[in-house]
C-alpha cells in the first residue's frame, strides 16, 4: 500500500515536473538560459494539469523528460537486468503511468501558475532551477528543477519538491514492484502498459 504523502509528493513531483519527468524536445537556442527553457516547459505542464488529460501529460513529459537517466535510475538494482531491446517500451510504459497518475491527481492539485526564480551555474552533471508553484488555494510549494544538457536541448533529468526528488520515490515503486513480481523487470514493464 503507498501512502497519502507518497502519492501527493509524487503527484506534486509529476504533475510539475518531469518535467519535469521524462520527457522529441525543442532545441534550445543559443541564448536559451535554463530558466527560460524550464518556464516554457512549465507552462506546458499548467496547460495540461488543467486539461486534466493524460494524453495531455503524456506529450510534454515525453517532450521534456530525460527518459534515459529518469528511467534507468528508476530501476535501481534491476537496470542491469532491463534488455536492451524493452528500453522503448518500458520508457513508454513509464511515461504513460506517470502521465495517468498525474491527471489522475492533478483536481486535488489545482496549480494557478510557476516562477522560476534562479538557476545555478551549468557544470558537466546538469543545472539546477529554482520555482515557486503556487496552487489555487494559495499555497505555495519550492521546486527545484535538474536539468541535462541532451546535444542542442535540455532535458528535465528529476524535480524536488517538499525536499522529495522525484526519481528516487519512482525507484522505490518500481524496484518493489519487480522484487514483488519475481525479480524481472519485464513483469513492470507489462504492468506500465496495460
Amino acid at each position: 500500500m503507498i501512502s497519502a504523502g507518497f502519492h501527493r509528493t509524487l503527484l506534486l513531483a509529476f504533475t510539475l515536473a518531469l518535467p519535469a519527468l521524462t520527457f522529441s524536445a525543442a532545441a534550445v537556442e543559443a541564448r536559451e538560459k535554463p530558466v527560460q527553457f524550464m518556464q516554457r516547459a512549465a507552462n506546458e505542464l499548467v496547460r495540461a494539469s488543467r486539461s486534466g488529460s493524460a494524453r495531455d501529460f503524456g506529450e510534454v513529459l515525453a517532450k521534456y523528460a530525460d527518459k534515459p537517466s529518469i528511467g534507468l535510475y528508476s530501476l535501481g538494482s534491476y537496470a542491469k537486468s532491463l534488455r536492451r531491446k524493452d528500453r522503448n517500451s518500458y520508457f513508454s510504459g513509464m511515461i504513460g503511468f506517470l502521465a495517468r497518475y498525474a491527471a489522475s491527481q492533478a483536481p486535488k492539485y489545482r496549480v494557478r501558475s510557476v516562477r522560476m526564480v534562479s538557476q545555478t551555474r551549468e557544470t558537466r552533471s546538469g543545472v539546477y532551477v529554482d520555482s515557486v508553484v503556487t496552487l489555487t488555494d494559495g499555497t505555495s510549494y519550492d521546486v527545484r528543477w535538474w536539468l541535462i544538457r541532451r546535444g542542442g536541448t535540455y532535458k528535465v533529468g528529476d524535480v524536488s519538491v517538499l525536499g522529495f526528488w522525484g526519481r528516487e520515490q519512482l525507484k522505490r515503486l518500481f524496484e518493489g514492484y519487480i522484487n514483488d513480481n519475481g525479480g524481472n523487470p519485464k513483469a513492470l514493464i507489462v504492468a506500465l502498459n496495460r
